[in-house]
């Protein structure tokens, strides 16, 4: 696979160990138990994946090129290139602006722009009619296009479905940068409707049905489906495709859902006429980082700790799966925990933040899972480590415990 530059100050020396230690001993990434990094008092069980993914290496790549390569011009983001706070503030620092928020809000007006400024698309994409909009006024968004191949994959899917006339099911959030990006082509190719997750799709499936009334559902699906969607014909066919970054067990569990609605409805003989059977899109980083979680649900441990930015999709999920088991922290990086004792962290799906005491047992050894996002430098999860051993007597240098991987 590419390799990509990508500034120092975002690698570990502790993490580029591990990451070189495991592809050594497991090549084909068949092994999705974690590492076990022992300083002693306290000890760590690093996910087997985690961290920046292939898109978000290169588009901190294009990003930085795009800074190098024009002195003295206006360079302008999107939107937030990756959702990483860090990242983000990088670039902010460095004279990079954002002409949008990440629910699309504006924050500079298009009409702004000129021919001799640069725009620089982020990983997530962007909608057509945004650019559109950048090529009518001359500026090549081509240039410094930074959209994930594993997102451009998806929208391959659903042009390609689209074209047999399938109305597209979009598994995401419809208030997502990528999950935008998506409906607008797929609402171009076709009809396309967003469904967050299985009691949407449940509640769709009573419209293909025909067992709920049909005029409500502009309440049901308010702004998440295409103005062209005619109910009276356009749910007889339907494909799924997915925002890269949701659960990969929910999105199967919702395709296999409609498909057996599909059947019910018209018969097992005649699905391939109603029901397009779509693989798999979530991008491979998703499914290694997801599969490692589970890995970790197979451990043992007194807590877990999963960091990345509070509104990536992602990482979201990792904390998802790892609630199951145990006492779990969605936290930013380091600086969210204050001491020994304290930690603030974020809940997901209220959408606030927490300061919780006594996260930290008082037994030794302590042990923590520990794993981040797609789109979180090595660099942090580092921090993270320093910063809860600083709170230990005894811990073991870091030479010494590294050695003890070999």
């Amino acid at each position: 696979m590419k390799t990509f530059n990508v500034p120092e100050f975002y690698r570990s020396p502790i993490i580029s160990k591990i990451k070189q230690y495991r592809k050594v001993q497991d090549p084909r990434k068949k092994d999705n138990s974690p590492t076990l990094l022992d300083f002693g008092p306290v000890q760590y069980l690093i996910a087997r994946h985690f961290g920046f993914c292939y898109g978000v290496e290169n588009a901190i790549e294009i990003s930085f090129k795009a800074l190098e390569e024009n002195p003295g011009k206006r360079i302008f983001l999107l939107s937030q290139m990756i959702h990483n706070p860090d990242v983000n503030r990088d670039l902010s620092e460095r004279g990079v602006l954002f002409l949008q928020d990440t629910h699309g809000e504006q924050l500079i007006p298009f009409e702004s722009l000129t021919s001799d400024d640069v725009v620089i698309i982020p990983a997530f994409g962007a909608p057509l009619h945004v650019i559109d909009l950048l090529e009518a006024k001359n500026i090549k968004t081509a240039s410094y296009n930074t959209t994930c191949p594993f997102v451009e994959r998806v929208w391959k899917k659903s042009e390609s479905i689209g074209k047999d006339d399938f109305t597209i099911i979009i598994h995401g959030k419809h208030n997502h940068e990528e999950t935008r990006s998506t409906f607008s082509r797929s609402d171009r190719h076709s009809r396309a409707i967003i469904v967050r997750d299985l009691d949407e799709a449940r509640l769709l499936a009573e419209y293909i049905k025909g067992s709920r009334p049909a005029e409500q559902f502009a309440i049901d699906f308010n702004g998440k489906y295409s103005a062209s969607l005619d109910l009276s014909k356009d749910l007889q066919r339907v494909g799924v495709i997915n925002q890269t970054t949701m659960l990969a067990t929910e999105t199967q569990e919702i395709a296999d859902f409609f498909k057996s609605v599909m059947m019910d409805k018209y018969g097992a003989e005649n699905i391939a006429l109603h029901f397009a059977d779509t693989r798999d899109t979530l991008c491979y980083a998703t499914n290694e980082n997801q599969d490692a979680t589970y890995g970790l649900l197979a451990s043992e441990a007194d807590l877990a700790i999963v960091v990345g930015g509070y509104n990536s999709s992602n990482t979201s999920h990792l904390v998802e799966l790892c609630e199951r088991k145990f006492p779990t922290y969605f936290i930013s990086s380091e600086k969210e925990i204050a001491d020994r004792y304290t930690i603030h962290h974020f809940d997901y799906p209220n959408k606030k933040h927490l300061t919780s005491t006594g996260y930290l047992p008082e037994r030794q050894p302590v042990r923590i899972i520990l794993t981040s996002g797609a789109s979180c430098p090595d660099s942090v999860i580092e921090g993270v480590i320093h910063k809860i051993n600083s709170f230990y007597e005894g811990i073991r240098p870091v030479e010494e415990t590294l050695r003890a991987l070999n």
